[in-house]
């Protein structure tokens, strides 16, 4: 059982809570105050709107909200909630992550959260590096959501953590996916921890809580809106290695977590759809103006997060590409469907009917084919080579 929180800890938990509601987020000026005179003294100078001259800006930011101190009550519904603050002085906080949100570029546009309220057993700092975004439509069609659902599951299969924003559609189809297959994944909200936006999602953010993490930069009792969600989009992006846009229209929200994975420097995927929906339209004007790599399979968006060799090949060379030419033709002799005699084979193939059954005891050997009393029939998956040598089973024909 852990201690319980020192006097000095529990004042720092209480200026961070403080200052987490104070200015709306993003508030990179008030954690430029912080790093410049400490965290307890930039608090205590917001409250008494003494701050030094070089930080005139925060009086502005803070001026609706700074006599309004909720700290203690925001720390009582965390604490109820089963969640914790997690902050710049914690081991948990994912500052690597976050960094790209400190420099010149993004900092004006927002900059990394002052502290994250969190639900949840999983680590944040222990997730980012490997975490798969996965963003799209509300509206989403069901290929949309069959296509988040492949992400997602690829991404749990290779051990990543899914990242999305909760929201109907694609981010819950990606969500869902995740839990199905026992993977973790984090919901990043743009309200308070307290608040099921959208409200149909209350059991699927437990669930998320449950296993992953439920984020949010806004203190409790924050409601969602549309500016919060923009702002969200930037911490979908920072915590994850690359970002996959499913579904988008052509003002659809994901467009702006695209612009986000572009200005952050994350790799960025989008999944095309047909040619004729709308809800794709979105992802095509980024495919076509070279600013997101084509994501058709589970594949390539493990290229997108591992570049350099630690991505699964698109096509693993196959036993099949090994076979020798004649057991090449027997095999191709088969018919697709049905079975066929060894006569039947030898046959089709132009080859005698000694060489066509060593062929096909070589093809039973890998797995190839199904032989029984009534002729041979091909078999339903193809083995590929695995690093050792050996075969495995689960690509189909």
């Amino acid at each position: 059982m852990s201690a319980p929180p020192s006097g000095s800890d529990t004042r720092r938990l209480h200026a961070w809570a403080y200052l987490s509601r104070v200015a709306e987020p993003p508030a990179a000026g008030i954690a430029r105050l912080v790093d410049d005179i400490g965290l307890e003294d930039a608090a205590s100078a917001i409250r008494s709107r003494t701050v030094p001259p070089a930080h005139r800006a925060v009086l502005t930011s803070t001026a609706a909200r700074y006599e309004t101190d909720c700290a203690a009550e925001d720390l009582r519904t965390l604490d109820r909630l089963g969640g914790r603050l997690v902050t710049p002085d914690d081991e948990e906080w994912p500052g690597w992550a976050l960094h790209a949100l400190q420099t010149a570029d993004t900092a004006a546009r927002g900059g990394p959260p002052l502290a994250l309220w969190v639900r949840g057993p999983a680590r944040l700092a222990d997730l980012a590096d490997a975490a798969v975004a996965v963003v799209g439509s509300r509206a989403s069609t069901a290929y949309g959501t069959r296509m988040a659902s492949t992400v997602a599951a690829g991404a749990v299969e290779r051990g990543r953590a899914v990242v999305s924003g909760g929201a109907y559609g694609i981010d819950g189809a990606a969500h869902r996916r995740a839990l199905a297959d026992a993977g973790t994944t984090v919901a990043v909200l743009a309200c308070g921890l307290d608040i099921d936006y959208p409200t149909d999602h209350g059991a699927l953010f437990a669930e998320i809580a449950r296993t992953g993490a439920v984020v949010s930069e806004y203190a409790p009792g924050t409601t969602a809106a549309r500016h919060r969600f923009l702002a969200r989009n930037r911490l979908v992006v920072a915590l994850s290695a690359a970002v996959v846009v499913v579904e988008a229209g052509r003002r659809s929200g994901a467009n702006n977590t695209a612009a986000w994975a572009r200005i952050v420097g994350r790799p960025l995927g989008a999944v095309p759809g047909p040619a004729t929906s709308a809800m794709s339209v979105g992802c095509h004007a980024l495919i076509a103006d070279g600013y997101a790599h084509l994501v058709d399979s589970a594949a390539a968006v493990e290229r997108l997060v591992a570049p350099d060799g630690g991505g699964v090949p698109e096509n693993p060379r196959t036993v099949v590409d090994d076979l020798d030419p004649v057991v090449a033709r027997v095999r191709e002799a088969i018919p697709a469907s049905g079975r066929a005699t060894v006569a039947e084979i030898a046959f089709s193939a132009g080859v005698d009917t000694a060489t066509t059954r060593s062929a096909l005891a070589t093809l039973d050997m890998h797995g190839l084919v199904d032989g029984d009393g009534s002729g041979w029939a091909l078999a339903r998956a193809r083995p590929t080579r695995t690093s050792d040598g050996g075969d495995r089973r689960p690509r189909l024909f």
